[in-house]
């Protein structure tokens, strides 16, 4: 084991894979010699070539389709978006094309091998442009897999497991805790399987589920419950399509009520998919109505992102009034 933060299992996770797969390029604004605006591509260039790691011109929709149209040639594309807001003018890429690749051939031909992996959410004063929470927009998408780690662990066994996959990945990373979120990192190869949540914290009264960043929020939120001698369930859900229906479904069953958070807003939100179908699962089972706590709907705030982002203190509350109802 060795002591990292999110980047560097990140930065680890893609020298893993591009030392094991020959084929294996890194693409992106920035992230040759210069590692990215993060720097989770740090030295790659140096030690793989001009020709695996290398700057794209500005261009969002050219980076998605000149990493479609590497992966479709046999090679293994990973592309970094620099920050997820700017994703959108790649998202006819993305969508119309890497999700629909294989379904439209008949498995004759496909893009599997394509990653984008991109830092998304608050946290770090970056305003409206730079705060953005997209996930929801492409879990809409069949064709297409979405992954959050939410710490070092995860995000070197997920972004391996998302480089190696037969099918087109988003692989959201959690900048907020780029440097703040630190663990103990395997330094060999290895996975996490893709779509199966994590039981985190065992309890009886309440389930809490979150992804990313909110994960340090809801163990957060679950301390100053456990100080009132309410015992919570925690899941981070990890994989958001596909999602672990089975997990959350047992765990809710068990506790009778629910709190989802996420970052991005409130409506057409990711947890609204997820309140639908455990409401569809656990009907019989539940105490209370399922409750979200989310982002606003609004544009991303700079002066008010802290009112803006559900913190654990709103978690708090919202697992009091689902207790109480």
């Amino acid at each position: 084991m060795a002591k990292m933060n999110l980047l560097q299992a990140i930065n680890n996770a893609l020298d893993t894979a591009m030392a094991a797969d020959d084929s294996m390029i890194c693409l992106g604004e920035d992230v040759g010699k210069f590692g990215g605006v993060f720097r989770a591509t740090s030295h790659l260039q140096e030690k793989y070539g001009k020709a695996r790691c290398f700057n794209t011109p500005l261009t969002e929709q050219g980076i998605a389709g000149f990493a479609i149209g590497m992966a479709a040639q046999g090679s293994t594309a990973v592309a970094e978006i620099q920050f997820a807001d700017y994703i959108f003018p790649a998202f006819d890429q993305i969508v119309n094309e890497a999700a629909k690749f294989r379904y439209r051939s008949g498995n004759e031909f496909n893009v599997g091998s394509l990653v984008f992996r991109t830092p998304y959410g608050g946290g770090i004063a970056g305003g409206l442009y730079h705060s953005q929470s997209p996930e929801a927009y492409f879990c809409h998408t069949p064709g297409l897999k979405v992954l959050m780690p939410s710490n070092p662990y995860q995000a070197k066994g997920l972004l391996l497991s998302a480089i190696r996959d037969p099918n087109p990945v988003l692989f959201f990373e959690p900048k907020r805790l780029y440097r703040a979120s630190e663990g103990d990192v395997p330094e060999e190869d290895y996975e996490i399987p893709i779509g199966k949540a994590e039981v985190v914290r065992n309890g009886s009264d309440i389930t809490l589920l979150g992804w990313g960043a909110q994960m340090t929020e809801m163990h957060k939120a679950a301390d100053k419950a456990a100080e009132e001698g309410i015992s919570c369930e925690v899941i981070d859900l990890r994989s958001l399509l596909p999602w672990d229906v089975e997990t959350v479904a047992n765990s809710v069953s068990k506790t009778g009520r629910l709190v989802i958070a996420h970052e991005a807003t409130h409506t057409g939100g990711f947890g609204g998919e997820i309140a639908a179908t455990i409401q569809q699962e656990c009907f019989l089972s539940l105490e209370s109505p399922i409750a979200r706590v989310a982002g606003l709907d609004t544009p991303f705030p700079l002066a008010h992102e802290k009112e803006y982002l559900p913190d654990y203190l709103k978690v708090y509350e919202a697992l009091v009034a689902s207790l109480n109802y």
